[in-house]
């Protein structure tokens, strides 16, 4: 018996090293792929030189988009990559020329984008801004569950699964055979189709039942709707909106989803703290330029540029002092600001809140929400304030949804800190005109 247990480990020890041998071949075998994968790209970094001389004739597509990845790849490695005498300038002027002819994009946009982010990330972005974001849609738990609302559609031949772990509201949809807005549960308000990053302003607010809460830029109603969800429909919920036009969709999207607790509002949101206050929570989903979502709206990558992005700045400033303003420092646990955009601007976003934090007694708190990337706290020569990290950005080629800013306030005093002033009222003039509007793809 010993003898074949020794002979029976022999025989496995065998099979073992043979195994081993076979594995280490197989791995040797791909780390040599690689390696040559790898000098086959530095050598074509390397055979990459810059066109000389006037460019009379603009290369083909193909060639375009093969000149931006040699450049994206001298420009991550320029010191060991750069063609002698050839500035950084240069690769990156080329870059931004390229960019305009092949994705259509104007040049403050584009200068904008490798300001944000670095050439390879910004092609990144590019690229994930020409592809549709995947459908989802948010359950409306007013009505029913989301497994419950799974199963029905699954019946209807819908090919669906959850978002992910952060929503335990979200569906996202792969195949229907059916027109996903017109199915009986839809027409039933038993759920919303909504951008996955949508859901992420209400996640931060966190809504309680009972709360008076205010929605400053509510139309068509998806985050309304989320709101009053997480309100369990009871509490007060005004929802508000500059756009006379939008209401009659917002109060149709409520009324479908069966909201009671809601009351319509059309009025400037920077008339709000002489209108009403004492909120205990307020979103305000700012009018923004849309840089987030150029999926939804091509032209925005034409249309938009610096004077777009300063003009929404100053709007989101007056907006977020009068949020602030309209809500109560004396709620339980400090009246909750919530501030999101679907741009990824810094102008729009950080820049907007450091303003906030220097005018308001607030501070900026964490916003509860499990992913994204940290706000900036500094961005060229501007410095922000620390805090700031607690600020979540949301990008299409990191996140797989519209890019999105979200920054969560506490207000933790009624009083203006020293030197700031009461926000005057809006002239009439201002107050006629209509603010920037959004995407016009955007989704609420």
């Amino acid at each position: 018996e010993e003898e074949e247990a020794e002979s029976g480990g022999d025989e496995s020890g065998g099979e073992e090293l043979a195994f081993e041998r076979k594995a280490r071949k197989t791995v040797a075998r791909m780390e040599a792929e690689a390696a040559e994968q790898a000098s086959e790209q530095r050598g074509a970094a390397a055979s990459f030189t810059m066109p000389t001389g006037p460019r009379e004739e603009m290369p083909d597509i193909g060639t375009l988009k093969s000149r931006i990845a040699d450049v994206v790849d001298v420009l991550g490695d320029f010191a060991s990559k750069r063609q002698e005498g050839v500035t950084r300038v240069e690769y990156v002027s080329l870059l931004a020329e390229d960019l305009q002819q092949v994705y259509g994009y104007n040049g403050e946009l584009v200068e904008l984008l490798l300001q944000l982010f670095s050439p390879a990330e910004a092609l990144e972005f590019i690229e994930a801004s020409e592809k549709p974001r995947p459908v989802t849609i948010r359950t409306n738990t007013l009505k029913t569950r989301r497994r419950e609302l799974a199963q029905a559609l699954i019946s209807r031949n819908v090919s669906l699964d959850p978002i992910s772990k952060w929503s335990s509201e979200g569906l996202q949809i792969y195949e229907s055979a059916v027109p996903i807005g017109a199915t009986p549960e839809y027409l039933a308000g038993h759920y919303m189709i909504q951008s996955a990053s949508s859901f992420l302003p209400v996640l931060a607010l966190d809504p309680q039942p009972g709360q008076r809460v205010l929605d400053m830029a509510s139309a068509p109603g998806g985050k309304t709707s989320h709101i009053a969800a997480r309100m369990g429909n009871s509490g007060t919920l005004v929802a508000n909106d500059f756009n006379k036009q939008r209401l009659p969709s917002l109060a149709s999207n409520l009324a479908r989803q069966g909201v009671r607790c809601a009351i319509l509002l059309h009025a400037d949101g920077r008339e709000f703290p002489r209108l009403m206050g004492g909120f205990d929570r307020v979103l305000l989903d700012a009018p923004c330029t849309g840089l987030g979502v150029i999926s939804k709206d091509p032209a925005v990558k034409a249309e938009k540029g610096f004077t777009d992005v300063q003009r929404c700045q100053q709007l989101q400033k007056e907006l977020l002092l009068a949020a602030i303003d309209s809500c109560t420092a004396n709620s339980a646990g400090g009246g909750i600001v919530v501030y999101s955009t679907c741009s990824i601007a810094v102008e729009e976003n950080e820049a907007v809140v450091d303003y906030a934090l220097a005018s308001r007694n607030v501070k900026l708190v964490d916003t509860g929400l499990p992913f994204g990337v940290e706000g900036l706290t500094r961005y060229r020569s501007k410095r922000f304030h620390a805090s700031l990290k607690h600020a979540r950005r949301f990008y299409p080629h990191t996140h797989n949804m519209d890019g999105f800013f979200v920054a969560k306030l506490r207000k933790f005093s009624n009083d203006l800190p020293p030197g700031a002033q009461q926000q005057p009222p809006p002239s009439k003039a201002a107050s006629k005109k209509k603010p920037p509007p959004p995407s016009k793809k955007r989704q609420k």
